[in-house]
This record gives structure tokens, sequence and C-alpha cells, in this order.
């Protein structure tokens, strides 16, 4: 007898601490007890569990690592022709020459590239490399940059000080204490926060580091005024574009903006699925990678750049983030309606292409449990959140709303009578990090 994905994941939290690689994977996150958890096979959007059951992803799509869908054929031929050729060698693939000139071209701004495999660790290369730029220590930052220390550090001192920036609870348990005091957040849009961060401590900063969109819009003046604050300081300006990159435009959603940064980093949907990430910048401040010490075997190998190239490539070509905004657009406007015919008070907010949507005046997970519990049953992967990607037609998007419509009307039934909680099959889902035992 097969096992199934839930049975699966009991044995993994003996043998693997968490359970899972990542945070965001974890069943807890979603649906305890009752997650498929665990995946046989994918493509573009479907998803077969263990069990052999299908699913549409209309969630996170590899936590936004797909921009154009799962297996996608033009990537992954590009790929098994980098594995037939070899894929390591003592030598230097060409292929990260060939991508380094052709995300300097998407960024004309920029004129050198270093590479690394994963978001958050390209993020500690960045900041690595303002520090070295800089040689000053403090870095101030806005949003979720991954799981470094430079990043925890901002929780040494206050504990919560990371919750409003994507990730509650985040602890810092293993980060040298002294490191307090070395990195301080200032939150999107409010650009008094960093002007205070700047007359406090502006000698000594590093870095700006915030991410050039997320969930809500810059309001005018925010971006500008913000890399001008950190040229003051005479900080190194960041943009964090391992979310939101390749998402509204052919390259990082700063180009949308018409503000540069100093640096751009980039990871996820630059490669669909295929570990690869870029820090991209000016030459001065990129030079300065030659000053410290900066390498990793894995960094070289040819599967990473191969995937960006081809993936890239595709965006380009078909215009990929006009079909992310579209699709994004009518999830969005489709929940709003359902919402509205529900009688379910809800907010709406994110790029088109990275949708969220939470109850109003909510302060439990119950609704997000009960939404993911009732839209798995009708055959959908799905939660507060929807990554959108090449690969989800109109068809996908009409039938998932077409659940939305009968889900909540029993969501709003149930929050009106009190008896949410009984409808649960579970446990509630986590709202952040939490420590399982």
């Amino acid at each position: 007898m097969s096992q199934t994905g839930p049975d699966l994941y009991q044995k993994a939290r003996r043998c693997i601490p968490g359970g899972t690689q990542l945070l965001t994977k974890r069943p807890e996150m979603h649906l305890p007890d009752y997650w498929p958890s665990y995946y046989s096979r994918a493509k573009g959007v479907e998803v077969w569990d263990l069990d052999d059951k299908k699913y549409i992803d209309m969630s996170y799509n590899a936590v936004g690592a797909s921009i154009l869908g799962v297996k996608d054929p033009d990537v992954d031929a590009a790929v098994h022709a980098a594995i037939d050729a070899g894929s390591v060698s003592t030598l230097n693939c060409p292929e990260e020459v060939e991508l380094a000139e052709l995300l300097c071209e998407l960024h004309p701004w920029a004129q050198m590239v270093r590479y690394a495999r994963c978001g958050g660790e390209a993020m500690a290369i960045a900041v690595r490399i303002a520090r070295a730029y800089t040689r000053r220590d403090r870095v101030a930052f806005c949003g979720y940059h991954g799981w470094h220390d430079w990043y925890l550090a901002a929780n040494l001192g206050e504990t919560d000080a990371l919750d409003g920036h994507l990730l509650a609870g985040l602890k810092p348990a293993g980060v040298p204490r002294s490191l307090r005091g070395t990195a301080f957040p200032f939150h999107y849009n409010h650009l008094e926060e960093l002007r205070t961060i700047g007359q406090q401590h502006g000698a000594e900063i590093a870095a700006v580091i915030m991410e050039p969109i997320r969930g809500t819009p810059p309001q005018p003046g925010f971006l500008e005024g913000a890399k001008e604050l950190a040229h003051r300081m005479g900080a190194v300006f960041i943009f964090d574009e391992v979310s939101a990159g390749f998402r509204l435009c052919c390259g990082g959603a700063h180009l949308t903006f018409g503000v540069e940064p100093d640096m751009a980093v980039f990871a996820k949907a630059m490669s669909n699925g295929y570990p690869m990430a870029a820090v991209i910048g000016r030459s001065d401040v990129m030079n300065a990678a030659q000053s410290t010490f900066i390498s990793s075997t894995s960094w070289s190998e040819r599967i990473g750049p191969v995937a960006a190239l081809a993936t890239i490539r595709k965006h380009r070509k078909l215009h990929v983030h006009e079909h992310l905004i579209r699709i994004g657009t009518m999830v969005q406007e489709g929940w709003k309606r359902a919402a509205a015919e529900a009688g379910l008070q809800i907010e709406v907010d994110g790029i088109p292409p990275m949708s969220h949507f939470h109850v109003k005046e909510d302060n439990t997970t119950m609704t997000k449990t009960f939404f993911t519990q009732e839209m798995l049953e009708r055959g959908f992967l799905a939660g507060g959140a929807f990554y959108a990607t090449f690969a989800h037609s109109e068809q996908h998007v009409k039938a998932y709303l077409q659940a939305c419509r009968e889900v909540f009307p029993s969501l709003a039934s149930a929050l009106q009578s009190g008896t949410l909680s009984s409808l649960l099959k579970g446990p509630s889902a986590h709202a952040g990090f939490q420590r399982l035992t």
C-alpha cells in the first residue's frame, strides 16, 4: 500500500528538523493533518500527490519560482541539453558570461553580475559586497530578505522587529549577539522611518535594502526618496527583486518605476524553478567583491545559467509578464465579486501576478484554513495567495472562481453564526514561524 502525504510528513518530522526545507511548504502553514504535503509529478499548474490525485495549483506555484509553469518544454529542453553536454567541469561554463550580458542588457544601469543559486544567499552576497564597498557594518532594510544572520540580527534587540515584514515570529537563536544593532527595519511607504535611521546611524549604514514593490504600490516619491536618503548616507541602494522580478516586465520590477538602484538581486522566477540567483550592479560597487571572499563550487555549475537563459528569452519573446498581469487581475476581480455576492468582507492586495486576500477584521487563521480545506476538496491547491504563471489559462481561473463562489457563502455564514471552528477537520493553520514539537 502506498504511503500518503500526511503519513510521510509525520515520518519527515522525525528525521528532518521542522519537517521541510522551506517554511512556506510546511503543511501546518496550509491545512494541518490534511495537506497533501508531497507530489509525485507535476506539469504546468497540475500537481499529482502520492495517491495520484490531481490538483490545480492556484496557490504559490513553487513559491513563485515556476513563472512559466512546471516542466516548461523549452526550459527543460535547454536543461537536458546542458546535462547531456556535462553540467560541471574543472573549467567554467560559457553560459554564465552570456547570462551576465543578457541581465545587463535588460538593466542598462548595471555593468557586472555575480551568481548564487538561491535568493537568501544572493542577498547575503549583496550585503557582503555593500559592506566591503562602504567599509561599514550596519544595514537599513524594508521587507523580507531571507534567513541569514545579517537579516535576523534585527530581532536580537526587539524580538518582534521583523513582524511587519512578511513573516512574524522569526527567532534569532544562533545569530551572534554581537550583531545586535546592525540591522534596522523600516516600513514600506514610510520614508520618515528611514529618515530617522539616517539621522541616528547614517554614517554607519552600508546599505539600504528593500523590495521595489510587494503588497502595495509605492507612494509618489517613496522609491526616489529612499534612494536619495541612501546616497545621502553614503550607503549602497539595493533592490531585492527575488519575488517581484520578471512579473511586471522582463527584468526587475523597478524598471516600471524608473528608479535605478546600485545593486539588484534576482532568483526564483529567473530560471523557472531551477536553482539560480544573480546579483547585478554598478561596476564600482560590484568590484568590491574582489576585496572580500565570495566563492562556492555549486555557483559554477551549468544548469542554473542555462535554465535562466531559456526562461528569460522565452519571457521576453512571448511577453510573459502581460499574461501574468492579466491572469492575476482576473483572480483579484473574481475574488472581489465572489465576496460581494456572499456578503463576505475581504481585502485584496498585491501586484496582480502575486495576489493576496484576507477576510477583514479576522484575527485568526481559521478563515484561511477553512478556505484551503474546502478548495482542496474541490481539487485546488489554494489559500490566501495566488501566484500567476504562464501556464494558467482562463479556464483554470474560471473553474477556480466558481469554486470560490461556492466556498465564500459557507465561510460568510459560518463567521456570522460563530460556527467556523466546528467546521474545521483539523487544527487551524499557523500564522507564521512556530516551532514544531
